[in-house]
This record gives structure tokens, sequence and C-alpha cells, in this order.
């Protein structure tokens, strides 16, 4: 009799989870964060991704720097948007502002995407923002 192995279910982390596990500073909350991933492949939305390089143009990183992010990033799977994903989106920020949440704001069009994301891929949302907190279909994975 063989042993049935399982792959690990994918999870989509948040861009403030990424640059955690990209900082190789002591200081960093990196080591955390890899261990509430475990064994689950990350995922990346593609506004993560956005955001991740508008944090190093901002931050004025030098082309040695981004290059070695554009390395880091080359490890993930990106999610980019489809019409599956556009009109999954486009529900989730109708149903929170009739909720009153504020997912539903423009000002968390970014975030919106990630959860998006995860929702439409059925997985785990990796984050501690608490914008995420209280959205329907959205499952959350948090470090204890």
């Amino acid at each position: 009799m063989s042993a049935v192995t399982t792959a690990q279910e994918p999870v989509v982390i948040d861009t403030m989870v990424l640059s955690a596990l990209l900082d190789t500073r002591p200081s960093s909350s990196g080591p955390v964060w890899r261990a509430v991933i475990g064994a689950s492949p990350a995922v990346l939305s593609f506004c993560t991704v956005t955001e991740i390089r508008y944090g190093a143009l901002r931050a004025g990183w030098g082309d040695l720097r981004r290059a070695r992010l554009e390395r880091d990033l080359a490890r993930f799977v990106v999610v980019r948007p489809d019409d599956r994903l556009m009109s999954i989106c486009a529900e989730l920020r109708h149903r929170c502002a009739q909720r009153g949440h504020s997912l539903g704001q423009k000002i968390h069009e970014a975030d919106r995407w990630v959860a998006a994301t995860a929702i439409a891929l059925d997985v785990e949302l990796v984050s501690e923002d608490a914008v995420f907190n209280d959205v329907d279909g959205l499952r959350l994975r948090r470090r204890a």
C-alpha cells in the first residue's frame, strides 16, 4: 500500500508580508512569517508586485538592489487580472461599500485586489492588516 501525498494548499501573501520575507536584516519579521506560511506555496497578486516595485523606486533603490528584488520576485507565482478576477474584485468592493467596510473605499484599491485574489483562488490570505477583518468569503492566516 502506498502513502497518499497531498500538495500543500497555496496562500496569497500581502505586501507587508512579502516585504518582511524579502528583508534580510536581523531585525526582520521574515522568519516569523516563514513559520506562518510553512510549506504552503506563496502566491502574489499583481498588485503586490506593483506596490513592492513602487516602494523600491520611492526609496531610491539603485539598479543592483532593484535587480535583486526582481530576482526574488521571480520565485513567486504572480496572479494577473483576468475577467473573473476583475468581477470578483468589483463584487467585493460593492459588498464592502454596502456594509460600510473600509475595503470598499477607494484608498484600499490595492488591498481589495489582494483580497480578491485570495477569494478567487479560494485560499487563505496571509496578513495582519486589519482592513481584511470581517470580509465575507476571505479566509485569513495570521501570526500567533
